[in-house]
């Protein structure tokens, strides 16, 4: 468990606590590309970490982030008319261009001099895999957008959604790292009802790695005395981990405020095109990207179908996620808790975030950041559920998995 001080480092993220300047040191999702897609489309409101942003596409398709308020009086931006490459404030006309630039001050006269001098806070955009990520930290300290996997797939292998979790993003985000809940959470039962196959019934064992991206989470199950069934989840700091779900997905959770969270669930394939039944999500959100299934409703369980069906008797895998992580309370008291060797990685993760933000609070930099484009090769991390044989080396099957060092693979590559 962890202490009342400690859950508040790991769970806050407002502007000047430890952990929001953390976070705001790393390139995060906003919003979707979806949300504004074409040039000169309606503004859309963002929230991370507690700020009041807005986003626009201009006339020539670039994409600005701007403080929501404007510099003169304080309207919303989020009502402004986005026309002529640049947004437009209605109380008075002030126009902003995407990197925060004064355009027009046309109730000032021709002799105001604001233009030159004020200027509306901006973020820095960058449009990848159906999404738009943003840096909300020191402009003089801002690293290289990232080269994953997904981004160096066609825009047509790639799916991704977006749905608001109704508690802290960390809550989220550790039910990604462990492992132990599949036998129970998203547990189906076969046709005769009262059975599940024997793997998972099978509680794991963990190994866990420390790697340049973060902690590799490896879970262990052995369905058989020959047969040992490997998952292999990552934790990429600060908010993400990738998981083997269909092909591979990469599950982010971005905070909101302290008390919600934006998932994003991204999926890709790097040799076919994305198929309907791929995004199996997208049925449980609606357009403002809120579940149908939510606590107020109670995720519309069908008791019957919890007795015969599934051990929750929830449909899809995001309403039983979000069940698990909502009911715990918007920020759950951790001092509260009892963890057993159920919980390893969930505690490896908690103690990763922990010390490095202590470390960021003394003066170190955040890990996994490159600011050197020529060091910023491709990227793939490692995720993985198969079954292999129980020779006790596991390191084998998969040579690619053994740990390098950055500055090792670099001079590799």
């Amino acid at each position: 468990m962890l202490s009342k001080a400690e859950n508040e480092l790991v769970t806050q993220t407002a502007t000047g606590t430890p952990m929001g300047e953390f976070m705001r040191r790393y390139w995060l999702p906003a919003l979707l590309s979806e949300e504004i897609p074409a040039p000169d489309s309606p503004p859309v409101q963002v929230r991370l970490m507690g700020e009041e942003l807005v986003a626009f596409r201009d006339s020539n398709g670039r994409i600005g982030l701007l403080a929501e308020h404007c510099a003169h009086r304080g309207t919303s931006l989020f009502y402004g008319r986005n026309e002529d490459c640049g947004l437009r404030c209605i109380y008075h006309g002030w126009k902003y261009d995407v990197e925060g630039n004064v355009l027009d001050t046309p109730a000032e006269g021709e002799n105001s001099t604001f233009r030159g001098r004020v200027r509306q806070p901006s973020f820095p955009c960058v449009e990848s895999a159906g999404m738009v990520f943003t840096y909300l930290g020191p402009r003089e300290l801002q690293p290289v957008f990232p080269n994953y996997e997904y981004t160096q797939v066609p825009v047509q292998n790639v799916y991704v959604t977006k749905s608001l979790l109704e508690c802290n993003w960390l809550q989220g985000l550790e039910g990604e790292c462990d492992s132990a809940h599949l036998t129970y959470l998203h547990r189906q039962f076969d046709e005769a009802g009262d059975r599940v196959q024997a793997l998972w019934l099978q509680p794991p064992v963990y190994d866990i790695e420390e790697t340049d991206f973060g902690l590799r989470l490896l879970a262990f199950r052995h369905p058989t005395p020959q047969q040992t069934y490997l998952r292999v989840s990552s934790f990429v700091t600060p908010v993400t981990v990738w998981v083997p779900v269909g092909n591979k997905e990469v599950h982010i959770y971005v905070p909101f405020d302290d008390e919600h969270a934006w998932r994003y669930d991204l999926g890709f394939y790097s040799d076919r095109a994305v198929r309907p039944e791929d995004i199996h999500r997208r049925s449980e959100i609606g357009a403002d990207y809120r579940r149908s299934r939510t606590q107020a409703n109670h995720y519309l369980q069908d008791r019957e179908a919890q007795r015969t069906y599934s051990f929750t008797g929830i449909e899809n895998f995001l309403n039983h996620d979000a069940c698990a992580t909502e009911t715990m309370g918007p920020v759950y008291d951790r001092s509260r808790e009892h963890l057993g060797v159920s919980d390893r990685a969930v505690i490896a993760v908690r103690r990763y975030l922990l010390d490095a933000v202590r470390r960021f609070r003394e003066g170190e930099d955040p890990p996994h950041l490159i600011t050197d484009p020529a060091r910023n090769k491709p990227t793939n991390i490692d995720t993985i559920a198969k079954v292999i044989p129980s020779d006790g080396d596991w390191h084998r099957h998969f040579p690619h998995l053994t740990y390098a060092p950055l500055e090792e693979r670099i001079g590799a590559g």
